[in-house]
């Protein structure tokens, strides 16, 4: 292996590396795209950098009147990207989910082409301040934040669900949508319910259960 050689598996290591970590703490988190994703994002961003540098310099040498624009093939993984961050993205229960990770897939292969350019620190700073913004930010949304959730209960008695839902706004609970269905069986109408709503992470993130716990008369059938 020439020196040559060498500096390109270094570059490749180095881009995969620092993808895996951003990936590691997308894998933690559980969210849609983990390790292996992101390593492999920044694995193949940095293999097309050497590529689009390095890989024609025998067709520059043989045929002097061929001109390659050495930025072509890296300019294309930007847009490639994009379908992956795109797949990533989904639109559910009026929230969307998957932004954050398709920016940081973005962000990601970023790293990579820049690792596959030998620009090193660059890109390792670059990866710091992306664990940074992605811890820095869930910790925050914890304590400031809110969450969409959604509850599907029953009733026997409309009553019951009138002093839940005077009961959630009491406690500054944002309801979004609001839908009930009535349904005959042996017991009488059923009234089935289904909330959307917002509340403060901090102040019902493990206390929503157990305060719907408090109504006998109510079963909850689903939370999402």
């Amino acid at each position: 292996m020439n020196t040559l050689t060498f500096d390109f598996v270094l570059r490749l290591f180095v881009a995969a590396i620092l993808g895996g970590a951003i990936g590691l703490e997308r894998e933690y988190r559980a969210k849609e795209a983990g390790f292996r994703t992101h390593f492999l994002v920044a694995l193949g961003s940095g293999l097309f950098m050497i590529l689009s540098q390095f890989g024609f310099d025998d067709v520059l040498r043989h045929y002097q009147q061929v001109s390659l624009d050495p930025s072509r093939i890296a300019s294309q993984v930007v847009t490639g990207i994009g379908f992956i961050g795109a797949g990533i993205i989904i639109f559910q229960k009026h929230v969307v989910r998957g932004l954050t990770t398709a920016a940081g897939l973005w962000v990601t292969s970023a790293i990579g082409m820049t690792a596959g350019s030998g620009l090193y620190v660059l890109s390792i700073a670059t990866t710091v301040l992306v664990l940074l913004c992605l811890e820095a930010l869930y910790f925050i949304l914890q304590y400031f934040g809110t969450r969409s959730i959604t509850i599907t209960f029953s009733a026997l008695n409309e009553e019951h669900i009138q002093i839940l839902l005077q009961k959630l706004r009491d406690k500054e609970v944002s309801i979004d949508s609001y839908e009930m269905k009535k349904k005959h069986s042996d017991l009488g109408c059923i009234h089935h319910v289904t909330l959307e709503m917002k509340f403060k992470r901090k102040r019902y993130n493990n206390q929503l259960l157990n305060f719907m716990a408090e109504f006998d008369d109510v079963t909850i059938e689903k939370v999402e």
